[in-house]
């Protein structure tokens, strides 16, 4: 009988040799998917996240189609802030906070909470996803980094600059701290809940990291993850890290407790893997590339795949999320390249 804990997918997140390189892809479930715009069609973002039913599937809809080798549950990073008392806006051209973060009394208003009960809706997703997954694809759970969520908090939304967070930084820190300290009890409650429910791995996804100094990164970012990394050890589930923009700060995160780092494209995979202290890696295609010529996707695919065997463990990804106007033809070309190499 097949057993998910022995998919190659959680395999190389082990280090455990696989005679190929298994594949997902950040933001599989997503707008580039006209079944996953079908279901848009007849609920908003929000709806769609808190709606276990249709958050399965969407997470399967790219699996029946392209046969990756492991799902993400689909839900955001922002999901868990709601409850919190920072609910986002997502029906205007991105999230946006109605009232942005930015004081003593707003950090201290808001207030943690049972993750079992303020996101009960992610778990029900979840068991739904593992029930229709079985023992063949792996699932896997996710949350956003503290500093990640805090930037979203500070800034009302996305920004460019980031003038509010690092206006906070470098007057308040020790807000800013507060702050990173009560997101990242949250997270590590989060991501325990999501365990609980049944997934197989999961990931911080530190989308903003990257845009700090490194000494302000080592100060006031890596102890939180850290912290969150430590406190899944027991688990027994596969942590993987995505810090985006990573390649200033891998000898600074080379040493975190985790099974696997995310890599993003900017970097070269074969120093990555050197700087990483030997983890698995996983990544790390330009997304851009899918916009290429089928024979570009297939040599740049394939080139990543033969640095990747190089590691203890290998998985293929994007660098980041794949654009909403990604040709599903491209990624019929990546899938099939991926997964029809053979490591020597």
């Amino acid at each position: 009988m097949p057993n998910v804990k022995d998919s190659i997918f959680l395999k190389n997140l082990r280090g455990e040799p696989t005679d190929r390189t298994p594949i997902w892809i950040m933001r599989q479930a997503g707008r580039y998917l006209p079944e996953y715009m079908a279901v848009r069609e007849k609920l908003s973002f929000n709806e769609l996240c808190r709606t276990p039913e249709a958050a399965c599937e969407v997470t399967l809809q790219p699996i029946r189609r392209f046969g990756f080798d492991a799902a993400i549950m689909f839900s955001d990073i922002l999901t868990p802030l709601e409850p919190m008392g920072a609910p986002f806006d997502f029906s205007k051209g991105g999230p946006k906070l109605e009232r942005p973060i930015r004081s003593e009394k707003d950090i201290r208003a808001l207030h943690t909470y049972d993750a079992e009960e303020g996101t009960n809706f992610v778990a029900a997703a979840i068991k739904l996803m593992k029930a229709e997954l079985g023992d063949k694809t792996p699932l896997i759970g996710f949350a956003g980094s503290p500093f990640t969520l805090a930037s979203y908090l500070i800034e009302g939304g996305g920004s460019k600059d980031y003038i509010n967070l690092k206006t906070m930084l470098y007057t308040r820190p020790e807000l800013l701290q507060e702050l990173l300290d009560k997101l990242g009890d949250q997270t590590l409650a989060y991501l325990k809940m999501q365990v609980a429910a049944g997934v197989d791995a999961v990931q911080v996804f530190d989308t903003w990291g990257g845009i700090l100094h490194p000494a302000d990164y080592v100060k006031h970012v890596l102890p939180v993850v850290r912290k969150i990394m430590d406190g899944l050890k027991d688990t027994g589930v596969p942590r993987i890290y995505f810090l985006k923009g990573s390649a200033p700060y891998n000898h600074l995160i080379k040493d975190l407790d985790v099974e696997a780092f995310g890599v993003d494209w900017t970097q070269d995979l074969t120093m990555a893997i050197d700087q990483m202290g030997g983890k698995a890696v996983q990544g790390n295609l330009d997304p851009l590339c899918l916009f290429g010529s089928e024979e570009e996707i297939r040599r740049r695919a394939l080139e990543v795949c033969e640095k990747g065997a190089k590691a203890s463990g290998h998985v293929f990804n994007l660098g980041h999320g794949i654009l909403p106007k990604a040709p599903i033809s491209a990624v019929e070309t990546l899938v099939e390249t991926v997964q029809g190499f053979r490591r020597s």
